[in-house]
């Protein structure tokens, strides 16, 4: 090899190392690059965003052309230098040349350019995606080819890689995007829970956020208009079920407003107003109803009140537009609230809950993770775990907690301790730093 065949093929090494630097760093970048901000971008008016969206739409032809443009410049540089080396040190020039080879790939062509650009991976993919475009044009159909190849191989041993194959779907990509941003810190637990439980809408249904009927305040038509003004003015909510004859009879839902502008229409004369026929109708929704779906019927339906019924069509309670809204935002209590202690953290790390709690409630207060999927209410998890309606003081352990019932009301459970087991107390961690926590009736 003359002298200027030997500096041309150094200097064609660096620039091998180069492209093979650049293949490795876009291949991190664009695999790595958040495609929330990339469309952002794109929605902008930035064109490299838009090359980089639809690089990233078709990541395995992506991968597969940069892999093939890597390995081919890695393989040449590497077949170079080791004719390089053989001229310069004869036989002991193979093994020269391959020490100093992987210490210049593994440093200059794969550390280095993957660290950069994993450190800013959209600024990094928006520089190289017009360049990554040829070459995605170039390899496009020997990537194919390869492809082809590749999955009749896997087809062969029964493994199936389609292009539709599901591995996670928008919500658990989410949902776990969000829980590492609140272990990382990037999320306090309020936005996480505001978060998942708009994630959470989907999964849950109105059984799980109704008001139960045992707690529904309904009124009675059939009573003289005086006594149910009078009960209306008393009670802290705008919107009352009317019922008829029979308590699970309901004729209508009574509003406030309506129920004031009939009283001054009457010139106060309540004794001369007929609450049905100032009434709305009742809506009646199934109790299987994802409260995705009942959120959009309020929106269309432009209400926020609806009986919730079961599949023989008994009225199992109500649900508002507020409850859905409270599952996204935690509790809504305004001036006419009743509020009662339902969580009252102990000293010594256990919590005495009310047995009407809901259970996404508690998790939400303490931090915890009690299954909410075969009961709504912490009373009605430890029925369900017990598999019995309990007495008083019995004690049962399950899901990393111990339960006390502490009191009991016919059959229901008005009342429980309960105490975190392990080392970390988190009932005396999470809701002792937050001050005394309430739940809203």
């Amino acid at each position: 090899m003359t002298e200027t065949a030997l500096w041309l093929a150094i200097a064609a090494i660096f620039v091998l190392l180069f492209l093979s630097g650049f293949f490795s760093g876009s291949e991190t970048a664009l695999t790595a690059a958040s495609r929330a901000r990339i469309h952002q971008l794109e929605k902008t008016g930035d064109w490299r965003a838009g090359l980089a969206a639809r690089l990233i739409s078709s990541r395995e032809r992506l991968i597969g052309a940069l892999l093939l443009g890597n390995n081919l410049v890695n393989i040449l540089a590497s077949a170079l230098a080791t004719s390089v080396f053989l001229t310069l040190f004869g036989d002991a020039g193979v093994a020269l040349a391959t020490l100093v080879m992987t210490a210049l790939v593994l440093i200059f062509a794969e550390v280095l350019p993957k660290t950069w650009a994993i450190s800013n991976p959209e600024k990094f993919a928006l520089a190289v995606s017009p360049i990554v475009r040829f070459a995605v044009a170039i390899f496009g159909p020997v990537v194919w080819a390869v492809e082809w190849i590749v999955r009749m191989i896997l087809r062969m041993v029964g493994v199936n890689v389609g292009a539709d194959a599901f591995v996670l779907s928008a919500h658990e990509e989410l949902r776990g995007a969000v829980d590492l941003q609140h272990i990382e810190g990037g999320l306090e637990k309020g936005e996480r829970d505001r978060l998942g439980g708009l994630l959470d809408l989907a999964d849950m249904e109105v059984s799980d956020v109704m008001v139960h009927r045992t707690n529904m305040v309904a009124l009675n038509a059939d009573e003289p208009a005086a006594k149910l003004v009078d009960a209306a003015l008393a009670s802290p909510y705008t919107r009352l079920p009317l019922w008829r004859e029979k308590s699970d009879n309901f004729v209508g839902v009574l509003h406030a407003k309506d129920l004031l502008r009939a009283l001054h229409a009457a010139g106060g004369d309540s004794s001369s107003i007929d609450i049905v026929d100032i009434a709305s109708p009742a809506w009646f929704v199934p109790d299987t109803t994802s409260l995705q779906d009942q959120l959009n019927a309020f929106l269309r339906h432009k209400s926020h009140f609806a009986l919730v019924v079961d599949e023989y069509g008994e009225v199992m309670g109500l649900v508002t537009l507020e409850d859905i809204l409270e599952e996204i935002v935690g509790e809504i209590a305004d001036e006419h609230d009743v509020e009662l202690e339902g969580l009252r953290p102990q000293a010594d790390g256990s919590v005495i809950v009310d047995g009407s709690v809901p259970i996404r409630d508690l998790n939400r207060a303490a931090d915890w993770s009690l299954p909410d999927d075969e009961a709504t209410t912490i009373a009605g998890l430890v029925i369900h775990e017990a598999r019995m309606i309990p007495e008083e003081r019995q004690i049962f352990t399950f899901h990393g907690f111990r339960f006390t019932v502490l009191r009991r009301e016919k059959n229901r459970i008005t009342r429980l301790r309960i105490m975190p087991l392990g080392p970390s107390n988190a009932a005396k961690s999470q809701l002792s730093s937050s001050g005394s926590s309430r739940v809203s009736a």
